[in-house]
């Protein structure tokens, strides 16, 4: 069965490659919770590989070169604060993400990450200082305050050791279950100087929802439709049209959400056998926690997930006592808004990037598509306490 192929540190992997020898029929294994009807699995259920799991895709788009030279000197430079000549045995760095949006190189225990251009550095400080409250939770910072790269901000970390792509059969779900439940339960800051920006994940949505529609200024794919159409089905809530407000059939309260949640984003540390640690906090603030679980629970729902690894995850995720779903019974009404928002989501990244690389669509990125024509079909009601 299929875990997190982690490219990088905090990067999302594209879709798996399903081996079609691996289909099985997903009615021979009763899941121990069925989604609802408008997320009902496929009728196949393809099996990621080993080495690619489900994770959204990622568009290839030029990254700035001058970007990596610079932060490659400033972690080296941060590696070693009393200015001495580097001895550290080759090789020393590495690049671990770079794209327009993040760039992340290692210098042997110390990471850096250029945050995107226009990142706000108030907020950003916010998130920072949160995690370094929650060290038991997410991966502390080695400062709280960013430094400056030309126009961009930069983070200093501690390395971590990442999920092993090569061991599937030990993909962590239990312990990023146990630790986004502890998370959720985490007190939301009360003063003013500490209060958090809203959870981003809504608005990442919106985000590859406008790339797709950019996209489709200059080309055209007849499996569009389905996904713009699931999308515009979505509250407004989920669309980041409207603000994030609790509801117990919709997410539970809002509580302190990571927001971008995949198996990417654990790290071991201290390196390599400490306990996990959630990282990247770009995207954290309060919100809708059912948003945490929508990836894995679209991946079940679409088929693309086994129903033993949900499975593991939703009881870790009730056994440590996560407020996102009910303790006992069908979690499907608080999970189904943000899992189809994460399919269509999902759906829209894997769109972008066939129609860049002018191919057809893959197993697994016809399944996010088919999975939004049937979200698209249906009528439900998505208010459930939430703006429309």
């Amino acid at each position: 069965m299929g875990a997190a192929a982690l490219r990088g540190r905090g990067q999302e992997p594209p879709p798996p490659q399903v081996n079609p020898a691996h289909l099985t029929n997903a009615g021979n294994v009763p899941p121990p919770h069925q989604p609802g009807p408008h997320m009902t699995p496929a009728p196949l259920n393809p099996v990621p590989s080993p080495k690619n799991t489900p994770h959204p895709p990622r568009t290839p788009v030029p990254a700035d070169a001058a970007v990596l030279h610079r932060l490659t000197a400033k972690v080296t430079a941060t590696a070693h604060p009393t200015g001495a000549t580097c001895a550290c045995p080759a090789p020393a760095t590495q690049t671990l993400t770079h794209r327009p949006d993040a760039t992340v190189v290692r210098h042997t225990n110390t990471v850096a990450k250029a945050h995107a251009p226009g990142t706000d550095p108030t907020e950003l400080t916010l998130r920072l200082t949160t995690a370094a409250r929650l060290p038991d939770i997410l991966l502390a910072p080695l400062a709280t305050i960013p430094a400056a790269l030309e126009d961009r901000l930069v983070t200093f970390w501690p390395y971590g050791i990442p999920v092993n792509p090569d061991d599937p059969d030990a993909a962590p779900w239990e312990a990023a279950a146990t630790l986004l439940a502890h998370l959720h339960r985490t007190p939301l800051p009360t003063t003013s100087r500490f209060l958090l920006p809203p959870m981003r994940g809504p608005r990442k949505a919106a985000r590859a929802i406008a790339r797709l529609r950019a996209a489709l200024d200059t080309t055209c794919t007849p499996a569009a439709p389905p996904v713009l159409a699931a999308w515009c089905a979505l509250p407004a809530w989920a669309r980041a049209e409207a603000p994030m407000t609790g509801g117990s059939t919709t997410g539970g309260p809002t509580t302190l959400c990571h927001g971008d949640l995949h198996l990417g984003q654990l790290v071991r540390h201290p390196a390599p056998h400490g306990p996990w640690r959630l990282i990247d906090v770009d995207d954290l603030g309060p919100g809708v926690p059912a948003w945490d679980l929508a990836r894995p629970a679209a991946w079940y729902a679409c088929g693309l997930l086994p129903p033993d690894e949900w499975a593991r995850f939703l009881e870790a995720y009730r056994t440590a006592e996560g407020p996102a779903v009910p303790r006992t019974g069908d979690p499907w009404p608080a999970l189904d808004i943000p899992a189809r928002a994460l399919t269509v989501q999902t759906a829209a990244l894997a769109l972008v990037k066939a129609l860049a690389a002018d191919r057809p669509l893959d197993e697994v990125e016809q399944a996010l598509v088919d999975a939004c024509a049937r979200m698209s079909s249906a009528s439900p009601e998505l208010t459930n306490g939430f703006p429309k």
